[in-house]
């Protein structure tokens, strides 16, 4: 019989997912560090993309009330300076 060891205690935080609209109204789905992210028709279809990408943690992901363009670069604004613009938590 195989003993199964304890879930790590230094396992990663959920990484935050940034969504909203951008300038031409396509849906925006963004990791904060800008690791992943893409375009979508709808809401729905950009936060199944996050659920998926953050292993279905919707507490992690965060709509934005202002306009979020989708970054290759990975040069978004820092959290607390999003929250401050309106960001609000999905879940």
């Amino acid at each position: 019989m195989r003993s199964l060891e304890p879930p790590s205690r230094n396992m990663p935080a959920p990484a935050l997912v940034l969504i909203g609209r951008n300038g031409h109204g396509q849906w925006v789905a963004q990791e904060q560090n800008g690791l992943y992210g893409g375009l979508f028709v709808s809401r729905a279809e950009a936060i199944k993309y996050a659920l998926f990408e953050n292993g279905q943690h919707p507490e992690t992901i965060v709509e934005l009330s202002r306009t979020i363009e989708l970054d290759a670069d990975g040069r978004l604004a820092a959290v607390g300076l999003l929250f401050a613009s309106g960001g609000r938590p999905v879940a």
